[in-house]
């Protein structure tokens, strides 16, 4: 039995939330992907009815391999090659996180999977910018673009240039996605060289299907800000025998210089990392006071919201209101706004939203 005073879903979706880790490409609707897979004429899909497409999308996730979890993604992109598309799936994104209590996003996307049409980088990123601000407009949801690379391509200094080209209409940041084991970080310097160049943001996957090893490259070769997931940092912490942990000096040296952590926590369990939300070592880092933020990944092959994730680390891990802002305020900083922006969200929203919620729950009963 849960306590008394337990978070309910309802009560985490009206609480304000930051998003720093979705992929566009993962958090369609299912209908959409089938109304779209009729319009484009994509006859590759492995259902029609929305339940049974949903359903087959979470199964295949959850097999436990992330390069087993990354081939879904086939008919997610196979459905966005027209600007229309783009544009409808980054409308229904915004109004998606909008709905779910989300205040600031950074949603990725991978323009060099979208030309099979004959689409243009320049072209895939505008129709991605242009449907998140009709979606957000309105709402309380400010959405940003981070522009993926694939590790396992060889276009990232093309992706890097784009990015940059963009960085005033609403792309914030450079990353590299996809398999990590056998594609290191660094075999893309050229591409971060250029973005450090350029003063642009940098984040990179790392330290989710392969260790420190990979962590450390994405750190130190290629000037990484955030680590997109980043948990196998547990590995280098050693538990002593008398009780404690003891960081080693790559692990010493993230928490020293606040690097944040875009945890994704039922992706790590669908992809195999860690076996359930309980046995996640976000606990462990959140104890060491690493800089955590909380991430959906892949909404619709994870079949999750940024609610439902926090709800899941409230029920797993006992966290309360004060937690949950503390974890919220973590992502706001470390977010690829401006410093006046983030600060700006941070004391006129996320705070005053979570004022009331702190209060109630420290309330003496009747």
């Amino acid at each position: 039995m849960p306590p008394a005073d337990a978070l309910t879903l309802e009560q985490i979706r009206a609480a304000p939330k930051v998003l720093l880790h979705d992929h566009l490409d993962g958090g369609l609707r299912p209908e959409t992907v089938i109304d779209l897979a009729d319009q484009t004429g994509y006859r590759d899909l492995p259902s029609t009815d929305p339940d049974r497409l949903t359903a087959w999308m979470r199964r295949g996730a959850d097999r436990k391999n992330l390069e087993l979890y990354l081939e879904t993604f086939a008919h997610t992109v196979g459905v966005m090659q027209t600007p229309d598309a783009i544009c409808r799936v980054s409308r229904e994104c915004a109004e998606d996180l909008a709905a779910d209590g989300v205040v600031y996003a950074e949603v990725r996307f991978g323009p060099e999977l979208h030309g099979e049409a004959g689409l243009s980088l320049d072209g895939a990123i505008e129709a991605a910018l242009d449907g998140f601000e009709q979606g957000s407009r309105g709402t309380p949801l400010t959405v940003r673009l981070i522009c993926s690379a694939l590790r396992h391509l060889d276009r990232s200094l093309e992706v890097a240039e784009v990015a940059v080209r963009w960085r005033d209409q609403g792309v914030v940041a450079f990353d590299i996605a996809g398999p990590e084991r056998g594609h290191p970080p660094d075999d893309h310097l050229r591409a971060f060289h250029y973005c450090q160049r350029e003063n642009f943001h940098i984040t990179v996957h790392a330290g989710e299907a392969y260790g420190p090893r990979s962590i450390w490259k994405a750190v130190q070769f290629c000037g990484a800000e955030r680590l997109g997931h980043g948990i196998r940092i547990t590995d280098d912490i050693a538990a002593n025998p008398g009780g404690g942990r003891t960081l080693g000096r790559l692990a010493h040296w993230l928490r020293d210089r606040r690097i944040p952590l875009e945890v994704c926590p039922t992706s790590n369990v669908n992809t195999g990392v860690v076996g359930s939300i309980a046995e996640h070592p976000i606990g462990l880092l959140v104890d060491l006071r690493f800089r955590v933020t909380v991430n959906t990944d892949n909404r619709l092959m994870s079949g999750v919201s940024m609610s439902s994730e926090l709800a899941a680390l409230a029920d797993g891990f006992g966290y309360d209101w004060a937690r949950l802002r503390w974890l919220t305020v973590n992502a706001m900083k470390s977010s690829f706004l401006p410093f006046r922006e983030r600060l700006e969200i941070i004391e006129q929203v996320i705070k005053p939203g979570y004022a009331p919620l702190e209060a109630a729950q420290l309330a003496p009963p009747g």
